[in-house]
Order: structure tokens, then C-alpha cells, then sequence
């Protein structure tokens, strides 16, 4: 049942009807059994004088952009309410003059844009309205008799508006038919194939009206067998341990079908594959979303199976027969799926950011079981796909397409960085990430893990001299973001200064196995995926002034980080064929690095007979060089500057006599 979170000592602390306003709205949006996303809005009417001393009625409604779940008073709009009113006696009203007409009306310029739904929360004659897309009460609206369902369910308590279009064709009806069919002990009120609105003079009123109309709906389905979820079988689908190459390829055709790269994760819990392993997937799968306002995220149907050009042929029909209806002249879409059901796989959830890719897959989650559910009921019944056609296609949809905007330039790519947790590593993921690249970051030290709380940061812990560490890495990196575009080998060991007369074979092993055959591994591991790559393959080697100048006392990573640019020139004549490129820096003298110790600092300084401060800045330039500094190129190196540019040697190290 949806839970009463009301507090009322938190409520008592709230300063005015406003803070009220903020504090109920965030009680639903911690409920995503009522909202997702963004989804549902808020609002509450006011009284305030205006700067000449004027009272007028103000609606302050929730913002586009804004959750419900981390909503401020900042996300509210204040919009004059008489203005409005005035608006919803219009017989027409295009949807971009339903926009910019309230605009004008905002009694704050820097306030968001005000919900679509405005003109409805101004009509309804109550200072709190709340609206929500319950799971429940949408279950009962995509089912045979939905709407007989809704009346024994509630009486005379709601007032039930048929399925329009979200907007103004939405407020007129409400203005037609709600002071005609509503009556004193109206709550509430129920959108067909779409949601629910509760109101009330005070928050709290309305906060548990719509708590008590969601938990209404709940028992009449619980009632009617129609709430719990099919039990999972005890023998779960085989799982394969190795798809790393098959999720990239599929990724891969995916992406070509957008126009752009995309991530893509995997969801493998039991409630999906139990749905993805459903007998009558085929049916119940392909009707559409629970309420249009998902197809914008998830498009109008998952994708069954691999066959993406079979999908995009649908889509493509899909489009030429709703277009030609359409409300205004539109432009497709890109026709590639955002969630697939694949049996041998699970659920793949896809989205130019790993955001999205969570928000699809949280929405999906919750369409799984309203269907489930529904069919308990008596069948599901999605709304026809004209309907859903008018929502992906939107006037404001299309708008927010010819406003364009510049993407980020790693939008929708994959980048691993090996010794991720400090230094060049560390710099290189926060260089990447503010590209806009999904970065998997690889390192021995178990705070990886916890580096980056966020959902573009996957953390692993990992010594890359370890094979099989290496190999599971790489699968649980692409089950989490799809596949792999960019890769920079950092992970390094630098010993104390030590002459060949007393190296070690111990030590020479060591070096060797971390600077060298740890990156063969690697590469030979990844090169699969970088050829399958969203956006062609990039490899950035981070190796080291002691490539062209090598230093005495530093034998072992003088010859690892030579065998490694050897290593690199010959993968750059392989790999070049396939798209993939591959460039080295030789950075020196960074500093702010894991390898640099204050004993393996002054060591080195010693050695030259310089104290610790004349040895950071002994290059041309007099210059100290950062790990950020070396990170900026290595992503430039990834971006189009270098598009076409392999087998580079670049140095990072503000000019070295020895070099030059």
C-alpha cells in the first residue's frame, strides 16, 4: 500500500503555504509507485500583493525540469491565475502559445516555464491540487471496463475525464465536465490511460486524499487477484558468464541506427527476466507505454530480440502512417529502440547518458508490473498508438529538436582508465566525465569503488596483472555501459632510483608485469571491443620522458615504458584497418601522482643534486606539470582534434634538453 508519510512535526516547521507546497510535493516524489522521473506535478494558489500594491491570485505550479522528489521553492512558478482562467474559455489554443502565453503572466522572470498542466491546476477550485501517475489507478485505466472499474472503486468521489491529449485540449474537457459532474465529496479526479488528481484546501488534505485514492485502487486489485506478481521460477535463465561482445555489437548497431552513440545497461534481476522470459512476451509487450508521457523516454515499444533493422523498419512504418494525422508537420525521430527484451539477455536500457539509461530502466520496471497486473485483471490495454504518436510528436517535443543545443563531445561513449584512483588516472576520469563520456575506472586500491558517487562512474577494483581480474572487469564494465569507445592505459609502477648492478630480477619481473604485460593484456582484451566501438576505437598509452631520454637508476621502467611504445606503434599498424587509433604522451615530472612518494621525490632530487623544488621545474619552461595537464590532452586525444593522428608520440613535460 502507498505509505502516509505525512509528518506533522516537519510540517509545523514549514514558514508559509509554500514551504507546505515544497514539503508534500516531496513526500510523493519519494513514492515511485506514484511518480518517475519528472513525472506528476503540483501546485498552490496564493494571494500576494504585487510591487504596486496590488492583491492579485497567484499559481505557483511546478516547473519544467523540476522532480517532485527533490523539488525547492525555486521550482515553483508564479503565474497570475486571471490570466489563466481566461485562457481555458478559449475554443483553440497551439501548444507553443500554451507555453509562452503563461510565460508572459509570471510574476518572476527567472522562474522555470510552468507545467503544461497550468491552465488545468488554475481551473480546479482548490488552493492545493496534486496529480499523479499511481501505478495502480493506471493499472485499472488499461484494462477492459477501466472505467466502469474507477466508478464502483470510487462513486462519486472523482470525476472521470476521458483520455485527450495532455495540454490545453486536457483543460478544456476538465473545465467542460468538472463543475458539471463534481459534487461535495469530490477528492478527487482520474485521467483515463493517465493519471490522478487529488485537491484540498489545506496540504495535508490533499497529500492523504491522493495516499487514500492510490490505496483504494491498490485493494480493489489486490481484491480482484490482480496484485501480486506472478511468482519467479527457482530455475532463473541461464546466465552467461562472457557477453561482453555480444552486448557490444548489439550497442554498436543500435547507436548506428540513432545517429549517435548511446550507452546501454544491462538489468538481470529476477522480476525482469521472469517478464522477458513471459510466454506471452509477444503480446503484452507490444501495445504500448502505461501513460504517454513515458514514450518520450522510452519510445512507444521495446525492441524484442537482436534484430535492430527489423525494428527500425517498424518504427520507420510506425512514423509514415501516424505523420500524415499528425497535429502540425513533424520530423522523425531517431527510429532506434531505448529498452529491449532479449531472452538470452535480460532488459538493455538505453540513453544518451547513464542517467537516462537508469531512468528508462526504472520506468520499464514499473510498466512491467502495471502490465502483469492488468492482465491479472483482465487483459492489458495499452491506448491506440495514435494517441501515443501525439505525444512523442509534440509540438513542444519538436520545438525542443529545432532549438538543437551542443552535445557533449563524449555524449553517449565508454571510456576505461586504468590507475583510475589518483594521479594522471584520477585526472584523466574527471577530464572524460566533463566530456560527457560514461568512464570505468580500473585500480588496485579498493577506494575506486567509492571515487565518484554518480551514475556515469563505475569504479572497479582491479590489478590488471591478473588476468581473470581483468576479463570480469571488462564484462561487468559492458553489462553496465554497453561497450567500449575509449581506453587509457595509466596503471604504472615507478621503483626507487636503482643501477643495474643492483636490480633485482624480483624487481625487474614486477615492473615488467605491471608496465608492460598487464598493457598487453590489456589491450589484447579490449581490442574486440574498441572494434565494436559506438564511434570508432581510441587509445591513449601514458608513457613516459624515459622513452626518448632514459634516466640512470630507473632501468626496469625505463625498458617497460620502451617495450610499451613498441608495443603501442605496432597495435597502430594492426588496429588501423579497423577504425581504432592509438597514441602515447610521455609525460615527466608529474608530481601529483601515486608513484611519486616523498622518499621516491627526494631520491630522485638527490640523484641530481637539486633540492625538491629546482627538480619539479628542471624543464625548458621552468614549469611544474600537473596530472590535469597530461589528462587534458589525453581526452583531446580522444576527441576530433586527433581524428586523424595514430602512432603519436607527444611529450608532456615542459621541454626536456635530453628530448629536444
Amino acid at each position: 500500500m502507498a505509505e502516509n508519510r505525512w509528518n506533522e512535526a516537519q510540517a509545523a516547521a514549514c514558514a508559509d503555504e509554500l514551504d507546505l507546497r515544497v514539503y508534500s510535493s516531496r513526500l510523493l516524489g519519494a513514492d515511485p509507485a506514484l511518480v518517475l522521473h519528472g513525472g506528476g506535478n503540483t501546485s498552490v494558489k496564493l494571494r500576494q500583493c504585487n510591487k504596486v500594491g496590488e492583491e492579485e491570485d497567484i499559481l505557483y505550479v511546478k516547473g519544467s525540469g523540476w522532480d517532485l522528489a527533490r523539488i525547492e521553492r525555486p521550482g515553483f512558478t508564479p503565474i497570475r491565475m486571471a490570466h489563466l482562467l481566461k485562457l481555458a474559455r478559449l475554443e483553440q489554443l497551439s501548444d507553443l502559445d500554451m507555453v509562452n502565453e503563461p510565460k508572459t503572466q509570471q510574476t518572476l522572470a527567472s522562474a522555470p516555464t510552468g507545467s503544461v498542466e497550468a491552465i488545468l491546476h488554475a481551473l480546479l477550485p482548490f488552493k492545493y491540487v496534486d496529480h499523479t501517475h499511481a501505478d495502480a489507478v493506471v493499472t485499472l485505466t488499461n484494462s477492459p471496463d477501466g472505467e466502469a472499474r474507477i466508478r464502483e472503486i470510487y462513486g462519486n468521489s472523482v470525476v472521470i475525464i476521458p483520455y485527450v491529449m495532455p495540454g490545453f485540449d486536457l483543460a478544456r474537457l476538465v473545465a467542460e465536465r468538472f463543475s458539471r459532474e463534481a459534487g461535495s465529496s469530490t477528492i478527487g479526479m482520474v485521467l483515463m490511460n493517465h493519471g490522478i488528481f487529488s485537491f484540498a484546501d489545506d496540504a495535508r488534505s490533499s497529500y492523504e486524499r491522493m495516499i487514500s485514492l492510490v490505496n483504494q485502487a491498490e485493494a480493489y486489485l489486490k481484491t480482484h487477484d490482480a496484485w501480486q506478481l506472478p511468482s519467479h521460477s527457482s530455475e532463473a535463465p541461464l546466465q552467461r558468464e562472457d557477453c561482453r561482445w555480444e552486448l557490444a555489437e548489439m550497442r554498436r548497431r543500435i547507436s548506428q541506427a540513432a545517429g549517435f552513440p548511446l550507452l546501454m545497461k544491462l538489468c538481470q534481476d529476477a522480476e525482469t527476466l521472469a517478464f522477458v522470459n513471459h510466454p506471452q512476451l509477444a503480446r503484452i509487450s507490444q501495445q504500448g507505454p502505461a501513460t504517454p508521457d513515458h514514450v518520450i523516454r522510452t519510445k512507444r515499444l521495446p525492441m524484442l530480440g537482436q534484430d535492430v533493422s527489423a525494428y527500425v523498419s517498424a518504427y520507420c512504418d510506425y512514423f509514415e502512417r501516424q505523420a500524415p494525422q499528425s497535429r502540425c508537420p513533424v520530423q522523425m525521430l531517431d527510429p532506434a529502440p531505448r529498452v529491449v527484451l532479449d531472452v538470452p539477455c535480460g532488459m538493455l536500457s538505453l540513453g544518451k547518458t547513464a542517467a537516462d539509461c537508469d531512468t528508462v530502466a526504472d520506468i520499464y520496471r514499473h510498466t512491467m508490473q502495471i502490465i502483469q497486473r492488468a492482465e491479472a485483471l483482465g487483459g492489458w490495454q495499452a491506448l491506440p498508438e495514435k494517441d501515443i504518436f501525439d505525444v512523442e510528436y509534440w509540438e513542444l517535443e519538436q520545438a525542443k529538436l529545432k532549438q538543437g543545443g551542443k552535445r557533449p563531445l563524449f555524449q553517449g561513449e565508454v571510456a576505461l582508465v586504468t590507475g583510475a584512483a589518483s594521479g594522471i588516472g584520477k585526472a584523466c576520469v574527471d577530464s572524460l566525465l566533463a566530456r560527457g563520456a560514461a568512464v570505468v575506472g580500473l585500480d588496485i586500491n579498493p577506494q575506486i569503488k567509492g571515487l565518484y558517487p554518480r551514475a556515469d562512474f563505475l569504479g572497479l577494483q582491479c590489478d590488471v596483472t591478473n588476468l581473470s581480474c581483468v576479463r570480469a572487469s571488462l564484462e561487468q564494465a559492458t553489462r553496465h555501459f554497453g561497450g567500449l569507445d575509449m581506453l587509457i592505459l595509466n596503471a604504472g609502477m615507478f621503483p626507487g632510483g636503482q643501477r643495474i648492478s643492483e636490480l633485482s630480477d624480483e624487481l625487474w619481473r614486477q615492473v615488467m608485469s605491471v608496465n608492460l604485460d598487464a598493457n598487453l593484456a590489456l589491450l589484447r582484451e579490449c581490442h574486440s571491443l574498441l572494434r565494436l566501438a559506438a564511434n570508432q576505437g581510441r587509445v591513449v598509452v601514458i608513457g613516459s620522458k624515459n622513452v626518448p631520454a632514459p634516466g640512470p637508476g630507473a632501468a626496469a621502467y625505463s625498458a617497460s615504458k620502451a617495450a610499451l611504445t613498441q608495443l603501442m606503434r605496432v597495435a597502430a599498424l594492426e588496429w588501423a584497418g579497423e577504425g581504432i587509433r592509438i597514441n602515447e604522451l610521455h609525460p615527466d615530472a608529474v608530481f601529483d601522482t601515486g608513484i611519486w612518494s616523498a622518499e621516491v621525490l627526494q631520491s630522485r632530487a638527490d640523484h641530481y643534486g637539486m633540492s625538491v623544488q629546482d627538480y619539479k621545474t628542471k624543464n625548458l619552461l621552468h614549469t611544474e606539470v600537473h596530472a590535469s595537464d597530461v589528462a587534458e590532452l589525453a581526452a583531446e586525444m580522444c576527441g576530433p582534434l586527433f581524428a586523424k593522428t595514430t602512432a603519436a608520440q607527444v611529450p608532456v613535460d615542459g621541454g626536456n634538453d635530453r628530448v629536444v
